[in-house]
């Protein structure tokens, strides 16, 4: 094993030190300190505009800090940013899809160039179309999808080469709910074989059924972390906790003529 990798093995999943992201003089992201351990998976979240895509778009590569540290998987990011696409799963909001190839052709893509072998790549390719239902589709263009069909197989992309840490946005947005259930299925099984999943969410409910730990942002800033059920007050859900962490629990003011 190289040092490299024996060093990674003993690090948190993701360490982010004073993150921030600037648009002009708006920051996005103000500050972050955030460490996720191995083997967990956390529900990243915020309401509109917080700062969620903007963290995770930093974390991906997408979009460069305007300052701080990101390391992943005990790697730092950019430097080792190649090292680092090789172990991680990507599912971002808007898919980086290609419209021109069938769903086969482009896992087979994606396997290739994380090195799988052709016939390596091509089986998991078949095995991954079969396991997502994606198969009865197999010469229909990526471009003609649905929304949840382009997140399935953005969602198979990620798996195929089997990564210790995958970085999702919104990942199932779209998606029905037998291909929810699967999906949520496959990641727990992740999780359990030692990967871990970091994700943002709208769907509170989803969050609470399957993180272990979260971190609430909002306006750049992070309000709350740390373990879901440690951080409730008394018999509070998520939703409760969340409105509570970003200070927007007031009456609803109401209209007189709805």
């Amino acid at each position: 094993m190289s040092d490299a990798a024996a060093i990674s093995e003993h690090t948190p999943a993701i360490e982010v030190r004073n993150l921030r992201k600037l648009y002009g003089e708006k920051a996005a992201v103000d500050g972050l300190d955030l460490v996720v351990p191995r083997g967990c998976f956390f529900g990243f979240l915020g309401p509109n505009g917080a700062g969620k895509t903007t963290t995770i778009k930093m974390l991906m590569g997408l979009a460069p800090p305007t300052s701080g540290t990101i390391h992943l998987l005990g790697m730092p990011m950019p430097d080792q940013a190649v090292e680092i696409r090789k172990r991680i799963g990507l599912v971002p909001d808007e898919s980086l899809l290609f419209d021109h190839l069938t769903g086969a052709e482009f896992l087979e893509f994606v396997g290739r160039m994380y090195n799988l072998p052709r016939d390596v790549a091509r089986e998991r390719t078949g095995e991954l179309l079969r396991l997502f239902e994606l198969d009865t589709a197999q010469r229909k263009l990526i471009g003609e999808y649905s929304k949840g069909m382009r997140k399935r197989v953005a969602m198979a992309a990620s798996l195929i080469h089997r990564p210790q840490l995958f970085l999702m946005d919104e990942p199932f947005e779209g998606v029905d709910a037998v291909g929810a259930r699967l999906m949520k299925d496959l990641l727990l099984d992740q999780v359990r074989n030692g990967a871990t999943i970091f994700l943002t969410s709208h769907v509170l409910e989803v969050v609470e059924r399957l993180c272990d730990r979260v971190a609430i942002i909002h306006q750049g800033k992070l309000v709350m972390n740390g373990v879901t059920r440690e951080l409730r007050s008394g018999s509070e859900s998520l939703e409760d906790m969340f409105v509570r962490a970003v200070g927007v629990d007031r009456a609803v003011e109401t209209l007189d003529w709805l």
